[in-house]
């Protein structure tokens, strides 16, 4: 009996999971499906401009499982788009990485870690500034929209209040 896979860690979740060509009804396209874990190991390699290696111990595995993922990735994107078929995202033995600022923070008691009711950071005061966790960029503020419903203009990541 083979050991069981180890899951392998994501810290990105796509808003977009379905793509298809233009012009072709739904009902005549064949689809292929495209894991988390692949779909993570084309942006850390693609995107993120990381080396097999550090793309690897970012996604807790071997540097051969890491090639292996990324190779069968290309195969199926290259297919879909030579032969015109639908992209759709899911599935995968995988462990997604909660962004920062979210889930049950550093404490379990009252409040859970995140900050002094209403979502406010700090001692109860709003944000002044939205922020990238990722690349670092910065914009105002704007009061009555959430900084996370904003994308990074740089690297596509939600932004948070600062």
């Amino acid at each position: 009996m083979p050991r069981p896979r180890r899951s392998r860690w994501v810290w990105f979740q796509p808003q977009v999971t379905y793509f298809k060509p233009v012009g072709i009804p739904l009902a005549q396209l064949e689809e292929i499906t495209i894991t988390y874990d692949e779909l993570e190991a084309l942006r850390l390699k693609h995107l993120e401009d990381l080396e097999q290696k550090e793309a690897a111990k970012k996604m807790k595995i071997s540097q051969p499982t890491f090639h292996r993922i990324i190779e069968q990735a290309c195969k199926k994107i290259a297919d879909a788009l030579v032969n015109g078929k639908a992209i759709k995202i899911e599935g995968g033995e995988i462990k997604m990485v909660p962004a920062p600022g979210f889930g049950r923070g550093p404490g379990r008691g009252r409040g859970a870690g995140r900050g002094r009711g209403r979502g406010f950071g700090r001692m109860g005061i709003p944000p002044t500034k939205c922020v990238c966790p990722n690349c670092g960029y910065e914009e105002a503020k704007v009061r009555g929209v959430p900084c996370r419903s904003k994308k990074c203009p740089k690297c596509g990541t939600p932004l948070m209040g600062a």
